[in-house]
C-alpha cells in the first residue's frame, strides 16, 4: 500500500505543473453549457497523446477508456464536467477569461484538467493494474437537462458498465490540500418555478378600480414559505427561494401582470413531487380567490445526490491513507443541486469535496461568483488522490 501511495504521490508531483498549465489554458478558453466545442477538442488532443481509445457522446461529451494490463473485469468510472457560466470575470488575472461574459466560475475548468492529470497518472501505471477505467468527460452539467442525464441516455455507463463512479468537486470553503466526504444524501435535487400572475392594471391612486397583480404575489410568496414551514418534515431540508420578481409599472401604475422565477430543492422524492402539488394548487387558487389568474409551472431538474455507503467510505478510506486523517473532513447536506446526481442514481457514486481556497491569500471567495478563484496547489491533491482511489477501488473489488 505504501509503494502505492509513493508511486502515485510521486507521479502527481510530476505532472502537477502541466495540470496548472491545462487548467490555465482552459480557465483563459471557457464555454458554456452544450456549445463546449473547442474544449472537447482539447481533451480528445490530450487523450490522443495518452493513446487513450475515446468516443462522443452527448455532441460535445468525450469518454475514454483505459486498460490495465493485469486480468481483471473490474471497471470504475471517473468524472469531470467541463461547461462554464455566463458571468464576467473580474479583472487583472494574467489567466482570466479570454470569452467575454464567459467564466469558469464553478471549477469546471479545474475538474476537466484533473481527470486528465488523472488519466497521465493511470496510463504511467498501466502495468501495474488490472481493470478498466472510464474517463467521462461531461457537457452541460449548469444547465436543464444535465449533460449527465444525456450522456447516461447514450449508454456512458455500458459497454462496460462500471461498478461505480467517482467525482470531484472544488470547495472553497475547505482549505487546499484537504478534501470532504459524506456518505448516504447529500446534495438537494433543483427544480425551476414559473409563475405569472394576471390581473388588471390600472391608475395606483383607484387601487379599487384595478386586481392588483403585485399585491396578490406579495401575498402568495409569502403563502408558499408555508410550504416549506408546516408541510415539510422537518428532518427532510427543503428550500424554496424566488430570485426574479418582474411587475412592469410604475409609481402611480398598477401593471396587469406580474413574472417570478425562483428554485425549489429538497432530499426526498416522494415528498418533491407531493410539495409541487401543494405549490400549484396553493398559488392557483389564491390568485381567484382575489379574481386574478396565476400560471405555475414546475420545470424539473436534477435528483437529489445520494453517496453509496460502500463505496464512500472505501474512497474515504482512500483518502485517509493518502493525504492523513487530519486532511480528510466530514460535509454537511448541501442545498445546492449537480447532475452528478443522475449518475448516483443509476450505479454505485461517490462525490466529494477538493478543498481549493487559501485564507491567508484572499482565496476565499463563493462559485458562481466573477471573483471565484481556487489555490492551484489543490491540483496536485486533486489528480494523486482521485488516482490513488481508483487503484485501490479496482484493487479491493
Amino acid at each position: 500500500m505504501s509503494d502505492l501511495k509513493e508511486r502515485v504521490q510521486e507521479l502527481a508531483k510530476s505532472f502537477f505543473e502541466e495540470t496548472v498549465e491545462t487548467r490555465r489554458f482552459l480557465h483563459q478558453h471557457p464555454e458554456l453549457s452544450f456549445q463546449e466545442y473547442n474544449t472537447s477538442a482539447f481533451v480528445k488532443s490530450e487523450l490522443d497523446k495518452l493513446g487513450l481509445p475515446y468516443e462522443s457522446k452527448a455532441d460535445t461529451g468525450v469518454v475514454a477508456i483505459l486498460q490495465g494490463s493485469k486480468p481483471s473485469n473490474q471497471v470504475i468510472a471517473l468524472r469531470a464536467d467541463m461547461d462554464a457560466l455566463p458571468i464576467q470575470e473580474v479583472e487583472g488575472r494574467s489567466y482570466g477569461s479570454q470569452n467575454p461574459g464567459v467564466m469558469h466560475a464553478c471549477g469546471h475548468d479545474v475538474h476537466t484538467s484533473s481527470l486528465l492529470g488523472v488519466a497521465k497518472i493511470l496510463t504511467s501505471l498501466k502495468s501495474e493494474f488490472g481493470g478498466t477505467i472510464k474517463f467521462i468527460f461531461q457537457p452541460g452539467e449548469e444547465r436543464l437537462p444535465g449533460g449527465a442525464s444525456l450522456m447516461i441516455k447514450e449508454g456512458v455507463l455500458q459497454n462496460p458498465a462500471p461498478s461505480g463512479i467517482i467525482g470531484q468537486h472544488v470547495m472553497p470553503l475547505i482549505e487546499a490540500g484537504k478534501v470532504g466526504f459524506r456518505s448516504g444524501k447529500y446534495m438537494a435535487s433543483c427544480d425551476e418555478l414559473f409563475m405569472t400572475v394576471r390581473g388588471k392594471g390600472g391608475h395606483a391612486a383607484q387601487p379599487h378600480q384595478n386586481i392588483d397583480p403585485i399585491a396578490i404575489t406579495a401575498q402568495i410568496i409569502t403563502a408558499l414559505q408555508q410550504v416549506v414551514s408546516r408541510f415539510a418534515d422537518p428532518r427532510i431540508p427543503t428550500v424554496l427561494s424566488w430570485g426574479k420578481i418582474i411587475g412592469n409599472g410604475a409609481t402611480n401604475i398598477i401593471p396587469d401582470e406580474v413574472y417570478l422565477e425562483g428554485t425549489f430543492r429538497t432530499f426526498d422524492e416522494k415528498w418533491r413531487a407531493e410539495a409541487h402539488e401543494k405549490m400549484t394548487k396553493l398559488a392557483v387558487g389564491l390568485a381567484e380567490s382575489m379574481g386574478a389568474t396565476c400560471d405555475f409551472e414546475v420545470r424539473k431538474g436534477y435528483p437529489f445526490l445520494i453517496n453509496e455507503p460502500k463505496i464512500t467510505e472505501a474512497s474515504r478510506s482512500s483518502a485517509i491513507e493518502y493525504l492523513g486523517a487530519e486532511n480528510v473532513v466530514e460535509l454537511d447536506l448541501w442545498p445546492a443541486a449537480e447532475d452528478f446526481a443522475y449518475y448516483s442514481q443509476e450505479t454505485n457514486a461517490c462525490f466529494y469535496r477538493l478543498g481549493t481556497g487559501n485564507v491567508a491569500r484572499g482565496i476565499t471567495s463563493a462559485v458562481h461568483t466573477p471573483t471565484f478563484d481556487v489555490e492551484e496547489k489543490s491540483l496536485k491533491t486533486s489528480i494523486g488522490l482521485m488516482a490513488y482511489i481508483s487503484l485501490k477501488q479496482l484493487e479491493n473489488n
